[in-house]
């Protein structure tokens, strides 16, 4: 019997260990999800990473978005017309777990890009997030922006090789 329930004990810490291994992948998706969506005006990419009633807290100048209409009215009312494109780089996630359903996760991002008006500018920030998993899918509730620096690049350009 004690063979039985060490086996038992075993099958649950490797199962544990999986779940959280396959979470991490997951929330690492949601993060390069909310760049390439972002940055490819891909909308739906974009907003499949917010739960119906999540907060973005992108600070000044921009301000605070919250549930999917917030965020839709963030990005096409106010980010977009700003700028004619944008590059996100994230680096350095660090994913904690407090229990199976619920993470948090900071990581770095550069962001290079250029306004609709050509002045090419570049952004640091750091980006603070709560994931939950709800109904078995792990999406961002909140995300917190601290940005560290938002500056012109003077005489840069941003324009494809030419080929």
């Amino acid at each position: 019997m004690n063979d039985h329930n060490d086996l038992q004990t075993q099958i649950a810490a490797l199962t544990s260990r999986i779940d959280e291994l396959e979470s991490r992948a997951a929330l690492r998706d949601l993060v390069t999800d909310y760049c390439l969506g972002f940055d490819n005006h891909d909308w739906d990419r974009f907003i499949s990473i917010w739960h119906p009633d999540a907060i973005w807290e992108i600070g000044a100048p921009f301000g605070t978005f919250n549930n999917h209409e917030g965020i839709r009215e963030a990005v096409f009312d106010i980010l977009y017309p700003v700028w004619r494109e944008t590059h996100h780089l994230t680096s350095n996630l660090r994913l904690t777990f407090h229990d199976a359903d619920h993470a948090s996760g900071v990581c770095n991002v550069d962001c290079m890009g250029a306004t609709a008006d050509d002045i090419v500018q570049m952004i640091s920030a750091t980006y603070s997030d709560d994931f939950e998993r709800r109904g078995g899918v792990w999406k961002i509730a909140r995300r917190h922006v601290v940005i560290h620096y938002f500056n012109p690049v003077p005489g840069a350009q941003m324009s494809a090789p030419e080929g």
